[in-house]
């Protein structure tokens, strides 16, 4: 089979991963290469931008307040809230804006530091759904911000995220991850200079992390990180 036919095997198994399709050996067997070959890992970044680019041409639409309303009646109609007097809404206004008042002037030092909005995002994900780890880089920060939505580590195991830089073939391991479902890394600058363009992986590993440096268990999710 020539250079070319490879190509496009690859991509279109690329495609059929990016949309789903795979699964059993095929994809254990794909999601392996990912880890180790670079090729292979931009053409899933390509699939998946001329994916989202579809949507560019949609206008978001924002539907009546009305239609929410009518949603939470229909789903949680317990938790209907009473309707209030003139007089109630009111003293709860005053009430609400003496506590306002009283923060601003007498809290200063509560007040929260500046959010900033991710510069690249990834969503490290097991094909099947059932390990789920959204990530955010704040550039400002060096942060790695992390929310574990779906999946935990195994009995007596940890779950371990991993980059792979683009041009690189070497995992750099990233840290261990807590049993909390939100964490935060602090990224050295090397390292967050190289996480564009990248992929984070996340493998099962023996307690207090691989031994060794490089991924020893099952790698369990993989993500592009892409711009945000």
């Amino acid at each position: 089979m020539s250079q070319k036919e490879d190509h496009n095997d690859d991509a279109a198994l690329a495609g059929e991963y990016v949309l789903h399709l795979l699964d059993g050996e095929e994809l254990a067997v794909f999601e392996a290469r990912l880890t180790m070959e670079p090729a292979l890992r931009a053409l899933v970044r390509d699939w998946d931008a001329s994916l989202v680019a579809l949507t560019d041409g949609i206008a978001p639409i924002t539907p009546p307040a009305m239609v929410k309303d009518k949603l939470q009646a229909v789903l949680f109609p317990d938790a209907a809230k009473p309707k209030r007097s003139l007089w109630t809404w009111l003293a709860g206004g005053v009430a609400v804006a003496a506590i306002v008042v009283g923060a601003a002037f007498l809290t200063p030092s509560l007040i929260q530091d500046p959010v900033f909005e991710p510069s690249l995002t990834a969503s490290v994900a097991a094909q099947d759904g059932t390990l789920v780890v959204a990530a955010r880089f704040i550039a400002q920060t060096n942060a790695l911000e992390l929310t574990r939505e779906a999946g935990a580590a195994r009995p007596g195991r940890v779950l371990e995220l991993w980059l792979i830089a683009e041009g690189s073939d070497a995992p750099v391991s990233l840290g261990v991850l807590p049993a909390d479902t939100e964490t935060r890394i602090e990224l050295t600058q090397d390292i967050a200079q190289r996480l564009a363009n990248g992929l984070l992986a996340i493998s099962d590993e023996p307690l207090g992390g691989s031994p060794t440096g490089a991924p020893t268990g099952e790698v369990l999710a993989v993500g592009p990180v892409t711009n945000a």
